[in-house]
C-alpha cells in the first residue's frame, strides 16, 4: 500500500533545471489536498560537465533557511520535509559522506545521474542529442550495466533512506527498452535490493515515468516484482520540476 497523501520528491529552481519557488510547491501541494511534501534537492560532487544541474553550498544554505521559514508558516497545515537527492560519484565518496553528515536531512534519496567516459561526465537522463550519441558510441547496454553497478555501490556505501527512479536511466535513448530488457537480470539488481532491505531503505515509485514512457512509473513492473521478494517499503514521488507537477499521476497508483 502506498501513502498517496504525501509527495516525497520535488525540486525547485535552485537546481538550475526546474522552475518555481519552494513556497509555490507548498501551495501546489495544498491545492492537491496533500498532507506532506518533501523537497529533494540535487547534490553532486566532482562532476565534470559544462552545465550545473545541482545546488551549490550557498544554495543549500538558502534552501534550508527557506524550508525552515515555510515549516513555521505552514505548521499544522502541511508537513514539509527537507531532503537531498544524492547523485553517486564513486570518486567523491568521502566528500559525499561529509556533506550528508553536516546536515540533519529528513530524507536522503540515492540516484546516479552521470557516467564518466574518457574523463568527462555525461548525464544519463539527458535528452540532448549529442549526449545520446555519446552513449550510442559507448554502448547503451554497457552504460545501463554500469549504471546499475554504480547504484549498487551507492546503496551499499551511503546512508540513503530511499532509492530514486531506479530504471530511469537513458530514458530518452531510442535503444533503452531493449537495453533494459537485457539488463533486467543484472546481478547488481539483487545487490541493490538486498542492500536496501538490510538498511531499511524505501523504493520510490516515481510517477514522472508516466510522462516519459508509456503508462508506467519507475520502476517497471518486472523490477517491482523482483523488489517484492525483498519486502521493500514503497513510497511515491512525483519528481516535480514545476509546481504544477506536484502529485502528478498519483491517481494512477490508486488500487482499482
Amino acid at each position: 500500500m502506498l501513502d498517496l497523501s504525501r509527495d516525497g520528491h520535488v525540486h525547485t529552481a535552485l537546481c538550475q533545471h526546474a522552475a518555481g519557488t519552494m513556497e509555490e510547491y507548498v501551495q501546489a501541494a495544498l491545492q492537491q489536498g496533500l498532507s506532506g511534501l518533501v523537497f529533494l534537492e540535487h547534490f553532486e560532487a566532482g562532476i565534470n560537465t559544462p552545465r550545473r544541474t545541482w545546488l551549490t553550498p550557498d544554495d543549500f544554505e538558502s534552501y534550508i533557511r527557506e524550508g525552515e521559514r515555510l515549516r513555521q508558516r505552514y505548521a499544522g497545515t502541511i508537513e514539509i520535509g527537507l531532503g537531498v537527492e544524492v547523485g553517486y560519484n564513486p570518486r567523491e565518496l568521502e566528500a559525499t559522506r561529509d556533506f550528508l553528515a553536516a546536515h540533519d536531512w529528513d530524507r536522503v534519496g540515492l540516484s546516479c545521474h552521470f557516467l564518466e567516459i574518457s574523463g568527462r561526465h555525461y548525464n544519463l537522463l539527458s535528452r540532448n542529442q549529442r549526449t545520446l550519441e555519446v552513449f550510442s558510441s559507448y554502448g547503451v547496454t554497457a552504460a545501463v550495466a554500469d549504471y546499475f553497478s554504480l547504484l549498487a555501490e551507492a546503496v551499499e556505501q551511503l546512508p540513503g533512506t530511499v532509492l530514486c527512479h531506479l530504471d530511469a536511466v537513458l530514458r530518452h535513448h531510442p535503444q533503452i527498452a531493449s537495453a533494459l530488457a537485457e539488463q533486467v537480470s543484472h546481478p547488481a539488481i539483487d545487490r541493490i535490493f538486498a542492500a536496501m532491505a538490510a538498511r531499511g531503505m524505501e523504493l520510490e515509485i516515481n510517477t514522472s515515468g508516466f510522462d516519459h514512457r508509456r503508462g508506467q512509473a519507475y520502476p517497471a513492473p518486472g523490477l517491482l516484482a523482483r523488489a517484492a521478494a525483498y519486502d521493500l517499503t514503497l513510497t511515491p514521488g512525483s519528481d516535480a520540476h514545476h509546481p504544477s507537477e506536484v502529485g502528478r499521476f498519483f491517481t494512477n497508483l490508486k488500487p482499482t
